[in-house]
């Protein structure tokens, strides 16, 4: 059995990886999860290196996943990358959501509106604002406005995910995590 090792900066993005994991990975795959959350990108950056190095669980891959926030994406990336492979570990995936989370969210509205139980809100999907939901400055703050506040991080991650598409998502970082972990345990 493989072991899936996340390394997260918020507890967001554990639910939304439990709500779209069990559709991604058919069960025909032995693939264990395991969700490691840091109290926010600092102590990621602080501690990756470590938590990797002391892992020996055989069998094990690992992803790291951060928020860009207002930072580089090249830089964040590269640094990550770099204590990735201080540890001397490898089959470490790295992804960077552009520029948070929610951006997932708003790459695939019908979802936000299936999870939040909201109406009205797929059909906006072609607008030019959510189009390319990547590029939008504060998408959290977008996705709060958009749903009348409706979305907290938690909750809406556990309530949007399960809904979320695997294809066809407008967010092309949600599509390179989901195609990044199918390709890391070579599925």
């Amino acid at each position: 059995m493989t072991t899936i090792v996340f390394f997260l900066e918020e507890p967001s993005a554990r639910e939304m990886l439990k709500g779209v994991l069990p559709r991604l990975l058919s069960s025909e795959y032995q693939v264990r999860f395991i969700y490691i959350i840091f109290q926010g990108k600092q102590d990621l950056e602080k501690n990756l290196e470590k938590r990797l190095r002391g892992w020996r669980t055989p069998n094990s891959v690992f992803v790291v996943l951060r928020d860009q926030d207002s930072g580089d994406c090249t830089k964040i990336k590269s640094n990550l990358i770099a204590l990735c492979q201080k540890s001397g570990k490898d089959k470490i995936l790295v992804r960077i959501a552009c520029r948070e989370l929610e951006s997932f969210y708003l790459g695939d509205l019908e979802a936000v509106e299936k999870g939040l139980e909201l109406s009205g809100l797929a059909h906006k999907q072609n607008n030019s604002k959510y189009r390319s939901p990547d590029n939008l400055n504060h998408p959290a703050d977008e996705l709060g406005d958009l749903t009348d506040k409706q979305y907290q991080k938690i909750a809406g991650s556990r309530a949007i995910a399960p809904y979320l598409k695997l294809e066809g998502n407008r967010s092309p970082s949600f599509n390179v995590l989901l195609s990044g972990i199918k390709n890391l345990l070579e599925v």
